[in-house]
């Protein structure tokens, strides 16, 4: 046998103790928005700290201004090196009455098919998919007492509230953290028998919006008509962001946007993708958007303008006749390509300042930015990381584009100037971020085999 039939071998064998430690991580409450957690979100990353120690890193918690970093370093070895990146922080677990289990109490649920998946808080994102890359280091030291080729690992604690403390902490440690090339498992595979390495990712720019009129909210019979109505002032901003075509109208927002390459549009069309499916698992029919493009290109090669939240005046039970002092609502733009998101934030302020009446104001603020990232899959890094994602699955592997932001892909690609791979075994109904979230076992059994096929690769 070679040393990774050995390996494989040994991940087949120890499955059982790798889901005691995934399941000892999901038990520490890491959510990183709410103070009242601090405390195990800290534990988290020692416990991280400690794990990895045990297997032969120089690892360590790092302090920032908030949240601590965990960073673990394995020297020896030949090859180009490797930086992984994940994040060991939670999102909340509201509303916690969906759940059907204590959602820090993981368990493994057999489905009625006889499938396994792991259950609770964390299991996709992104505890379960970080022990991924872990548990095959684990393997690789158990078999050769080494790994095949230079590895450090980053564990951020902030991934789920902004991550503001990354950039300094990357700044302040660029040469110990410098690798040939980086890794990041948070993302999905193509379908639960397709893995995929996800090439590209939109950027982001929110807002947040408080139009503000009356110094208090009026009686709807006395000032109606007479009295500007912020509802009725925010309903036209956001009217008017985009046309009767779904085309945002924001002038130059498509600065920076070009026509898809006709190789990614080649590609994209092998992969088997039904529109009708993908929308009917939401109870949807029809899609929205620009019109004359298809849903692939619009959620991983076209920007967006999306309203996430909107409020204003009496919304409890019954009904109260009042005109709001005040509405709001919060928007955000997927950027793809070259769009500067403080272009489009400084266009969608003079939007918002064109349609507000003279005796009204307006309040802004933002929620974070990001510009969009993609890398060149023809480099060996991306090759070889297809070839052995493809000889673990029998399938190959598809290079596919991402709808949503990681910002750290762009730190890292800016500040330490490395292509970043994205490998990762969710899939579409992992739930993360919501109740009874869940990580198929064979994602995550799969996965280790996978990260242990690609460490050889790596080696040559």
């Amino acid at each position: 046998m070679s040393d990774l039939d050995r390996v494989l071998a040994t991940i087949d064998a120890d499955l059982d103790a790798a889901l005691e430690r995934l399941f000892a991580t999901m038990r520490l409450k890491s959510i990183s928005t709410d103070p009242a957690y601090a405390g195990e979100t800290r534990a988290c990353a020692e416990w991280h700290a400690r794990d990895l120690a045990g297997i032969g890193f120089d690892a360590g918690v790092r302090d920032t201004a908030g949240h601590p970093m965990v960073v673990g370093h394995h020297r020896a070895g030949t090859g180009p090196s490797a930086l992984f990146y994940g994040h060991y922080d939670v999102q909340p677990v509201d509303p916690l009455e969906l759940w059907d289990a204590d959602p820090f109490d993981p368990k493994l649920v057999t489905r009625a098919d006889g499938s396994k998946m792991i259950v609770g808080r964390g299991s996709a994102d992104d505890k379960g998919q970080l022990m991924t890359f872990v548990e095959a280091c684990r393997a690789w030291k158990t078999v050769t007492g080494g790994l095949p080729i230079p590895v450090s690992v980053l564990l951020e604690g902030e991934e789920e509230s902004g991550g503001v403390n990354l950039p300094p902490f990357l700044d302040a440690n660029l040469e110990e953290l410098r690798a040939d090339h980086a890794f990041i498992c948070d993302t999905n595979m193509w379908d639960k028998d397709t893995p995929a390495i996800t090439t590209s990712l939109r950027g982001l720019c929110g807002e947040e919006i408080v139009v503000h009129a009356a110094s208090r909210d009026l009686h709807s019979g006395f000032y109606g008509s007479a009295a500007a109505n912020p509802n009725h002032i925010l309903a036209r901003i956001i009217a008017d962001l985009r046309d009767a075509d779904g085309r945002i109208t924001l002038p130059g927002f498509y600065d920076g946007v070009p026509e898809l390459p006709e190789h990614l549009r080649e590609s994209w069309a092998k992969l088997g993708f039904s529109e009708a499916e993908f929308l009917g698992e939401v109870g949807l029919s029809v899609p929205a958007g620009e019109k004359g493009r298809s849903v692939l290109e619009m959620t991983w090669s076209r920007p967006t303008c999306e309203v996430n939240g909107m409020g204003g005046g009496y919304q409890g039970a019954g009904f109260k006749t009042v005109i709001p002092a005040q509405a709001m609502a919060k928007i955000s733009f997927r950027l793809v390509f070259d769009q500067d998101p403080a272009r489009v934030r400084a266009s969608f302020r003079e939007h918002v300042n064109a349609r507000l009446p003279k005796d009204c104001s307006v309040e802004f603020h933002e929620h974070g930015s990001g510009r969009a990232v993609a890398f060149d899959t023809s480099g060996a890094v991306f090759q070889r990381t297809q070839g052995a994602l493809t000889n673990e699955w029998n399938k190959d592997a598809a290079f596919i584009g991402g709808g949503g932001s990681i910002p750290v892909t762009t730190l890292i690609k800016d500040k330490l100037g490395v292509d970043v791979v994205m490998v990762g075994f969710g899939l579409t109904d992992d739930a993360i971020h919501s109740p009874n979230e869940k990580y198929d076992l064979r994602s995550f059994h799969k996965g280790i085999r996978s990260w242990a096929r690609i460490l050889g690769a790596l080696a040559g």
